[in-house]
């Protein structure tokens, strides 16, 4: 454990997403691992670079390769890529909350990776100054990066072109637009700005517009506050989660963070500013089912918020905890790397949440 921390927090680190077995390559393409053995065996599929004494183990790449050669001979269109089609609307969702510790930067940049390796092209905007989805990204924000950055896209004086602000991940199918510490200066910039009357809550919507036809889904990650970052990525969103942990002090926050909103949209509203969401729902995070207490409170948020509430929870997992330590998802990870109980119960729980949400956008596009 010491030296994976020492590797990820290295000034030169590098990230790589390691190799997924036959096994796993088949769950990902939702093949039996013998029709994936009979494409490789009739060519159909070309084989994998990597063979490890007679087993197969794919790339993400080579994974995704796989996908656009099935879904051309598919009869069902979206089968392998799920993604949008013409007419389908670039679906945008922001994860916002305002308190700390609610594991909103883990459940992004877990539904990022799983989108990612379902087929989705999928964008991440950072729009937290603290850079933690940019960390998971594998870019250290903390060392103040050269690179520009999603701040360089909004800002007042002189924007950059969004595509400029975008650099490729180590995780194929996934870009990013990463935040730097003066991404904290829009707040400033914004206060000054509207005393001018200039508009702010369009900056993000105009410069996502201009790359959209690159994505599927777009997925930002908010900081943890109700300022003006949180608000522009809410007029640019189509749909909200809100992740909270099941304790009686993130409900009482929970409640004057969704009272906040909508007095917010209010006043949007009020100057003729219209925001319509597809979904906007609230995603329990850090679940113990063994805990009494907690399961309470599940099922008082359950009562409380109803069908708004993901039916898929993220389980409060070790396995996932020490993948955040060292800057990963359980998805990076290698089934043989913990506990493969502990592993299986937090790869299942993520994948159910990121499947829930994947099906709540494919209700979007009419699907």
């Amino acid at each position: 454990m010491t030296t994976h921390l020492m590797q990820a927090y290295a000034p030169d680190y590098s990230k790589m997403l390691r190799s997924f077995s036959a096994t796993e390559a088949a769950d990902l393409l939702g093949v039996t691992g013998q029709f994936l053995r009979k494409c490789h065996s009739e060519g159909s599929i070309p084989e994998p670079t990597e063979n490890r004494g007679g087993r197969r183990f794919y790339s993400a790449e080579e994974i995704r390769e796989a996908r656009r050669i099935l879904e051309a001979g598919s009869r069902k269109p979206g089968k392998y890529i799920p993604g949008r089609r013409e007419g389908d609307k670039l679906q945008v969702i922001q994860l916002m909350n305002f308190k700390g510790g609610s594991a909103k930067s883990t459940s992004s940049i877990h539904l990022c990776h799983y989108l990612a390796l379902q087929g989705y092209r999928v964008l991440a905007i950072d729009l937290d100054p603290q850079g933690s989805l940019s960390g998971f990204c594998g870019i250290q924000t903390e060392l103040e990066f050269d690179g520009v950055s999603i701040y360089d896209a909004i800002r007042y004086e002189d924007p950059v072109p969004m595509a400029e602000c975008i650099v490729d991940t180590y995780f194929p199918g996934l870009h990013l637009a990463p935040a730097r510490l003066i991404l904290s200066e829009f707040e400033t910039e914004t206060a000054i700005s509207a005393g001018r009357g200039v508009s702010f809550f369009d900056r993000l919507t105009n410069a996502i517009s201009t790359v959209e036809e690159n994505y599927d889904i777009v997925v930002i990650d908010s900081p943890p506050a109700l300022g003006f970052l949180t608000l522009t990525g809410l007029y640019a969103a189509t749909a909200v989660i809100v992740p909270m942990t099941p304790s009686m002090l993130d409900l009482a926050s929970t409640q004057q963070f969704i009272e906040m909103t909508s007095a917010y949209l209010e006043v949007f509203e009020s100057t003729g500013v219209n925001l319509n969401h597809d979904f906007f729902s609230f995603l329990i995070t850090r679940d113990d089912p063994s805990d009494i207490p907690s399961q309470q409170i599940v099922s008082l948020m359950r009562a409380l918020f109803q069908d708004r509430v993901i039916h898929a929870t993220g389980l409060r997992s070790t396995a996932i905890g020490d993948a955040s330590m060292l800057k990963m998802t359980i998805y990076e990870v290698s089934r043989s790397d913990m506990t493969r109980t502990t592993y299986d119960r937090a790869r299942t729980s993520m994948d159910a949440v990121g499947a829930e949400i994947a099906g709540m956008v494919q209700t979007a596009w009419g699907r």
